[in-house]
């Protein structure tokens, strides 16, 4: 299993893919498919029934689909978009870091 340098609640642009050029922020991650999902990135329909017992309105929901980690960059703040480097932080931690401007990330 894979670590990533991308995880929840970063700033991520999409570099390839029918949604290139677009941003958003990303609100899950699916280390093991090598997936994450980004708010408002590769928008899919879905065509739900009714059910009364849930409480389900039926209709067309439109939601996120997972895309794939190799399909985005971490943005800086300072320069846009940036491949990303990491740093020792103490003890056994790692940061990581904008290869551009030499800025941390939280």
């Amino acid at each position: 299993m894979p670590g990533f340098d991308i995880r929840k609640n970063d700033l991520v642009k999409v570099i390839s893919g029918r949604d290139r050029g677009k941003q958003g922020k990303v609100l899950r991650v699916f280390p093991r498919e090598g997936t994450l999902l980004v708010e408002r990135v590769m928008m899919v329909k879905r065509h739900t029934r009714p059910n009364p017992n849930r409480q389900i309105k039926g209709g067309i929901a439109e939601h996120e689909a997972p895309i794939r980690v190799s399909n985005v960059m971490l943005v800086c703040p300072q320069c846009g978009p940036t491949r990303i480097g990491h740093t020792a932080a103490g003890e056994g931690q790692h940061r990581r870091l904008c290869r551009k401007c030499k800025r941390t990330f939280e």
